[in-house]
C-alpha cells in the first residue's frame, strides 16, 4: 500500500469537501472554492470528517496515482483553509518590480521591462525596502497554479551560479562556482 495514500485527508471545521459525478472532488472553504477530477479507477469517500482513497489493484500505475490524489486533496484543503504564499526576490544591480493590479512589471537588465499578466486566482503584491532586494509576493489558494506561475516569473531571469544575480524564490540555497583564477 501507498504510504501517503492510505492516509486519511482529515477535513477541518468549515470545509466541505464533495465528490460528485464522475469522480470530480469539489472543496470549499472559507477561501473560496477548488475542483479536481480523479481518475476513475480511484475510489473516493467522505466519512466521519476525514476523505478516504483506496485502488483497485496493485499495478504500478494505481499504485501512483493512489498517493498522488491523496497529496492534492491535502494541498486542496489546506488550499482553502490557510491558502498559499511564495515569494520571490529579484537579486541585481537595478532590478525592479511592480505592479498594478494582476500585471507585473519587471526590470530585470533586459532593455526592456517584462510585463507579466499575473492570473485572476493570485493575487500580487511587491515590495522594495532601501538596502534589501526587491520582492515580489504571490497569494492564493490553487497550490499547483501558484507554483507554476512563480516558476514561470523566475524562468524569466534564472539566478546565474557566479555572482547568484536573477530571480530566486526567497530562502533558495544556490550552488555558487568559484570565479576564473587570477593571472601568475
Amino acid at each position: 500500500m501507498s504510504r501517503i495514500g492510505k492516509q486519511p485527508v482529515i477535513v477541518p471545521a468549515g470545509v466541505t469537501v464533495v465528490v460528485g459525478s464522475d469522480n470530480v472532488v469539489t472543496v470549499k472553504g472559507p477561501k473560496g472554492e477548488l475542483k479536481q477530477t480523479i481518475d476513475r479507477d480511484i475510489k473516493v469517500e467522505v466519512k466521519d470528517g476525514a476523505v478516504h482513497f483506496t485502488r483497485p489493484t496493485d499495478q504500478i500505475r494505481h499504485r501512483a496515482l493512489h498517493g498522488l490524489y491523496r497529496a492534492i486533496a491535502a494541498g486542496m484543503v489546506k488550499g482553502v483553509t490557510e491558502g498559499y504564499k511564495k515569494n520571490l526576490e529579484l537579486v541585481g544591480v537595478g532590478f525592479r518590480a511592480s505592479n498594478q493590479g494582476n500585471l507585473l512589471d519587471l526590470s530585470l537588465g533586459f532593455s526592456h521591462n517584462i510585463v507579466f499578466e499575473v492570473p485572476k486566482e493570485l493575487k500580487v503584491t511587491t515590495a522594495q525596502e532601501k538596502g534589501q532586494n526587491p520582492v515580489v509576493s504571490l497569494e492564493g489558494i490553487d497550490k499547483q497554479l501558484l507554483g507554476q506561475v512563480a516558476a514561470k516569473i523566475r524562468s524569466l531571469r534564472k539566478p546565474e551560479p557566479y555572482k547568484g544575480k536573477g530571480v530566486k524564490y526567497a530562502g533558495e540555497q544556490l550552488r555558487r562556482k568559484a570565479g576564473k583564477a587570477a593571472g601568475k
